[in-house]
């Protein structure tokens, strides 16, 4: 016996009865408009993208590239990097980031990429 779940009923229906539905009742639905939107967005982001890219191999040393690319491109967390790089958690964080010295923070891929960008008229978020 198949317990009865009242949240959930399946109800089969005839391609006739699938026809009387229009596209705008569909949950999944979007406008011109809306569908417009989304895709300029979408391309603005691959061109931004392939602009950081670039930006990356031109400013960043050969590790803070590793360290980014894995980072950001390839969603790693900082302790599967590490592991791939035979390095500390740590290390990645500060070829990352920067580190502390007298009080100041230096080095560091994303203090270089923001100068980077504010050069360049590329808005940083």
């Amino acid at each position: 016996m198949t317990d009865f779940n009242p949240d959930f009923w399946e109800i089969a229906l005839t391609s006739a009865r699938w026809d009387r539905f229009s596209q705008e009742d569909a949950l999944w639905h979007e406008s011109a408009e809306e569908n417009d939107a989304r895709q300029e967005r979408s391309e603005r982001a691959r061109r931004l993208r392939q602009t950081l890219e670039a930006l990356v191999d031109e400013v960043l040393t050969e590790r803070q590239r590793e360290v980014v690319k894995l980072y950001y491109f390839r969603e790693m967390n900082q302790r599967q990097i590490a592991e791939i790089l035979g390095t500390s958690q740590q290390a990645v964080s500060e070829r990352l980031y920067g580190k502390a010295r007298n009080g100041r923070t230096v080095g560091g891929a994303m203090r270089k990429m923001r100068a980077a960008c504010l050069e360049r008229g590329i808005r940083w978020p």
